[in-house]
């Protein structure tokens, strides 16, 4: 591209005098002052003002513009420094020194669990002075669970694999009241819309001390190969409290927000969440799970079939109940072993509830196990 009427040398310096001038600050910042860089925090992702910024001192200004506190850290070329935790509404600030290379950015609230959930990008950090702005929504990794994060498999990255097998007691859960309604109650008031649905489950719902022994066995499969390419296979099966024999055969993945459940979908490995963590319903203790995961199964009922589009939550989580009448035993059981496997189905969008108590289906085994699988 030509210019046939370029100002001279002499004439665009002036210009650029006259425009800092006007403007009252110089274009950049002097030698020595840090660079600035605006973040803001959400449920689930993490803005920044810029994504690329010169070698040097910066200052990042973190304003919490979410529901449920969070916190801002940076970590990177032996750096690892955060703020404290910010309530929601409230500001921090982080001053660093930061050398050339890419840091991740993230926030690291519930042992990471914010990070698995999207709160997470990078900052790149080059040796001159070139600093480019992305502008506050372009976050790279904003909004997406973790598995989002990585490559695909075509590009090097490999996917992760559990195999997870159901053992132990096997127990159906039916309606009743929540056995920690005072723990659950502050949680619940950061659910907006959704609150007054879940403080009815606290009254009669899914999470309950109404138990009853049953048989039965779950096997499956789950890959976690980033964004809509995750995936399951498994198959459950189990006779309930009235005699119904129960098949449900997983085979996809649900990739899309599900109410409760924001930002969620397909499968996620490794998590921190539920109880006193404000991640999910607080209807359920705090754990820790080796898997969860949310997919659509072919659900049979005495060998009819019920439905192709049977909405399923499966967690391999830390141990919440305990043994011989299988109530529920800890608020937060979050050092408890890793080894109840929990299997919820619900009805498909708009079809009618199942025939079984609370129109749900929500089973556990309290002595499974999970093994790395080929990717």
């Amino acid at each position: 591209m030509s210019y046939t009427h370029a100002p001279s040398v002499r004439n665009a310096t002036a210009l650029l005098l006259a425009a800092g001038a006007l403007a009252g600050a110089p274009a950049h910042p002097a030698p020595g002052d840090p660079a600035a860089v605006r973040a803001k925090l959400s449920e689930w992702k993490v803005d920044l003002s810029q994504r690329t910024i010169a070698a040097g001192t910066v200052t990042f200004t973190v304003a919490n513009v979410g529901s449920i506190p969070h916190a801002f850290e940076v970590e990177g070329q032996g750096i690892e420094q955060e703020t404290t935790v910010i309530q929601p509404g409230s500001s921090a600030t982080l001053t660093l020194t930061l050398k050339p290379g890419t840091y991740e950015v993230y926030c690291p609230v519930g042992k990471d669990s914010h990070k698995k959930l999207g709160m997470n990008t990078r900052l790149t950090v080059v040796g001159g002075t070139h600093s480019g702005s992305a502008g506050y929504g372009d976050s790279d990794m904003g909004g997406v669970h973790s598995s989002q994060m990585s490559e695909s498999p075509a590009m090097g990255e490999h996917a992760q694999a559990i195999r997870v097998k159901s053992g132990g007691p096997v127990i159906q859960i039916l309606p009743g009241p929540f056995p920690f309604p005072d723990s659950a109650a502050p949680i619940l008031k950061q659910f907006g819309d959704e609150r007054e649905g879940l403080e009815s489950q606290v009254k009669n719902g899914p999470y309950s001390n109404n138990v009853t022994p049953i048989s039965g066995s779950f096997t499956f499969t789950a890959w976690d190969k980033g964004a809509v390419r995750d995936s399951v296979d498994g198959l459950a099966e189990f006779t309930t409290q009235d005699g119904a024999r129960w098949r449900l055969a997983l085979d996809r993945v649900q990739t899309k927000d599900v109410p409760h459940h924001p930002r969620f979908g397909g499968v996620i490995l490794g998590l921190y969440y539920h109880g006193n963590t404000a991640v999910h319903t607080p209807l359920v203790p705090t754990i820790n799970s080796a898997v969860a995961l949310w997919a659509f199964g072919h659900l049979y009922k005495d060998g009819a079939l019920v439905t192709d589009n049977a909405m399923v939550h499966v967690m391999l989580l830390s141990r919440t109940r305990r043994d011989g009448d299988f109530a529920l035993a800890c608020w937060d059981c979050a050092k408890n072993k890793i080894e109840e496997l929990q299997l919820q189905i619900l009805p498909g969008p708009g079809e009618p509830k199942f025939d079984a108590p609370g129109g749900f289906l929500f089973v556990n085994w309290e002595k499974s196990s999970s093994a790395k699988a080929a990717s």
